[in-house]
């Protein structure tokens, strides 16, 4: 990373990526207990809201020397995340009443394209159900390639699940 990148907001034509607070607890509490937004997630839907709490809590928290993640906004709603946890790896989730509008392409490009440039990763990574064909095609269109199949890499409430592993490079 390069020294002095601190967290920013961008906008771009039709939403806002900005640092996460703690009064998007309801909105993301609405996100991280739909069955349909977390049927490819790393867990199960959170019951309770002391788990988006705490969520949350490490997404306002985040050290901008490891990881940079954005709320994802539109004309003031919050519909979802996407960034970088912990570097290099790329993570998104949106609430299921705003997939298909493009959304999520339009705030990972700009969320790739400065962990690259800003940052100065040489390569974003991201791992993906392997049954989550819209978000397959997604990072495809912001150019991530597959380079890694791992059959059987996820258990969620006894449901086993493969991964494909994508990675984007830096260009030179």
């Amino acid at each position: 990373m390069i020294d002095g990148a601190k967290m920013v907001e961008i906008r771009t034509e039709r939403l806002l990526l900005r640092p996460a607070r703690p009064d998007d607890l309801d909105a993301f509490h609405a996100i991280l207990s739909d069955v349909r937004a977390m049927a490819y997630w790393y867990r199960t839907p959170h019951e309770r809201i002391e788990d988006t709490r705490d969520w949350l809590g490490a997404m306002v928290d985040i050290d901008p020397r490891i990881g940079e993640d954005f709320v994802v906004e539109h004309d003031g709603r919050v519909i979802g995340k996407a960034g970088l946890r912990r570097f290099p790896t790329i993570g998104y989730i949106f609430h299921p009443d705003v997939w298909g509008q493009g959304y999520a392409t339009e705030a990972l490009r700009p969320i790739t394209d400065r962990a690259l440039a800003i940052h100065g990763l040489t390569m974003i990574e991201a791992e993906v159900d392997a049954r989550n064909r819209p978000s397959l095609r997604l990072l495809a269109r912001v150019g991530f390639s597959p380079f890694r199949y791992v059959p059987r890499s996820w258990c969620i409430a006894g449901i086993w699940s493969d991964s494909v592993f994508l990675r984007r490079c830096a260009t030179a």
